[in-house]
Parts: structure tokens; sequence; C-alpha cells
């Protein structure tokens, strides 16, 4: 782990879910689970913000003791801690929206559109459909047409086996779409478009406003290039072992990767000795 010198005290701490959070299958390292109650014990407070639909990160909640807001869709929609009462929601401009479908379409990538609290896919054998459900333990629909949801997305998902041709996509729509909408891959697999101001760094500052802390008191962790706007606005920014070499010279701190107890190890060696 690299040194952190910072002095102001840490009241707030955000993390992103996959690749940090959570291990490679998805699980919680026990370590995790242990410093996530000490945060609590030590009266600082846990955000999730992830590239998921809210619902995604459901099941880590009471594990983790987490009764705060939590942000989807990459900062896209931010929920209560009942995971139903929507907080702040962006949606991507409709004509942005049927470009981004269009092109990835045609690119042979699967898509799919998320809106509101619905997820639609065009069929349920896409390549990764079942694994995103099974992960994230969401049930999609399937429709024959994206149209009478293009005007509400908050975000369209495309994916491929061909991790190439997805590095691809995203290079294409990125200039296609310019400012219109932001987009990212959250995975070597997935290519995001959300809106344009629906980023993780916004979303830091938001959920830090609900919460009432500052953003110099704020710790945050990732490990994909979509995180590095958080770690950008945090007072304490932790890059985790597996992440990108971009993510990681984004941040002040490494820590171990997420198969390890990256992430707890990060909490006991950073966060706690800062807690107000």
């Amino acid at each position: 782990m690299s040194g952190y010198t910072g002095t102001a005290p840490i009241r707030l701490v955000i993390s992103d879910v996959d690749g940090t959070l959570v291990r490679h299958d998805k699980s919680l390292h026990p370590e995790t689970i242990k410093a996530a109650r000490e945060l609590k014990a030590a009266g600082i407070i846990l955000c999730l913000v992830s590239s998921r639909p809210p619902r995604g990160m459901e099941m880590y909640l009471e594990p983790l003791g987490i009764t705060t807001p939590h942000a989807g869709f990459n900062g896209g929609q931010i929920v209560a801690a009942d995971n139903r009462t929507i907080l702040d929601e962006l949606v991507i401009p409709e004509d942005a929206a049927e470009t981004a479908v269009s092109h990835m379409a045609a690119a042979g990538l699967d898509v799919w559109v998320f809106a509101g609290s619905g997820w639609y896919v065009k069929g349920a054998n896409g390549p990764y459909v079942a694994h995103e459900a099974e992960v994230t333990r969401n049930t999609f629909t399937v429709v024959d047409d994206f149209s009478p949801f293009l005007s509400s997305t908050n975000k369209i998902m495309s994916s491929s086996r061909n991790f190439d041709l997805v590095g691809r996509v995203e290079e294409e729509l990125q200039e296609r779409l310019g400012s219109a909408a932001s987009v990212n891959r959250s995975s070597p697999y997935y290519c995001d478009v959300t809106n344009a101001d629906a980023n993780k760094g916004r979303a830091a500052l938001e959920l830090a406003r609900i919460v009432g802390v500052a953003p110099e008191q704020m710790a945050c962790l990732g490990d994909m290039n979509v995180d590095v706007p958080m770690l950008r606005v945090a007072g304490l920014s932790i890059a985790m072992g597996n992440a990108a070499d971009s993510v990681k010279a984004a941040a002040k701190v490494i820590t171990g990767t997420n198969d390890e107890a990256g992430w707890a190890d990060a909490i006991r060696a950073y966060v706690l000795p800062k807690a107000p």
C-alpha cells in the first residue's frame, strides 16, 4: 500500500461495487464485512455507487449494515435506503439514446435499456443477460422495440465477448455522441451510456450533500476508469490493486486487490485512523 498523509477527518466512504467492494465471484470478503461494521461503529457513513441499477446493490446493504442512499447507473439514479424512493435522477436525451442503441446494435453488440425500474432486452439469450440477472438479482423484460423507453432511459448497456469490439464501440460512441451523453466501459465486456452529467464524481458529491459531509472529508474507492471522476473529488482517493494504471495514477493511495482483503486493508490503514 502506498502512503497517505492527509489531515482532514474522514466522515464518509463512497465505494464502487464490482472490482472494488466485492470479489470476482461477486461475494463479500469476510474482512470487508467486518471493516464496514467498524466504519459504522466509528461514526463514518458508507455509501455505494455503481454502474449497476440501484436494486443490483440491494443484496449487499444488510450484510454491510448500510442504511444510507446509494447511486446506480454511474450516478444516473440515486435512491434512498429503501431502494425505491428516487432522490435524484438523470435520463439520456432521447436522440442520443436512439443513436447509441442503433450504433451498438449495428456493431453487433447485445443492447439493453434501463428506464426507471425496468430492464429491457431484445432476447433472453444474450451473452451476458443471465450473468447480469444472477449478479444483480434483477429481472429483465424481453421487448421487440426499445422506442417506448428511450425518452426515459437512465442507462444503455451493450455487451460482447469480443472485448476489443466493446472498446472500439466505446471510442466510436464517445466521438459520435460528444457532449450529448457519457460513454464508458464499466467492465471489459460492457459499454455503458448515461446522461452526460451522470458520472461517479457528481454522484459522490450529491451523496455527500445528502448526508451532510464536505467533499474533503470523503474517501472514495474504485478500480475502473469510470471511477476516476469520484477519485478526483474525494479528500482521500483509493485505487484497488487490481485497478487499471490510469486509475492508480488518479489515486492518492493504492491498496490490495478485491480478491484479497484490499478494501478492508485500506479502510483500516487510512480511513479509520482519520475518524472524526
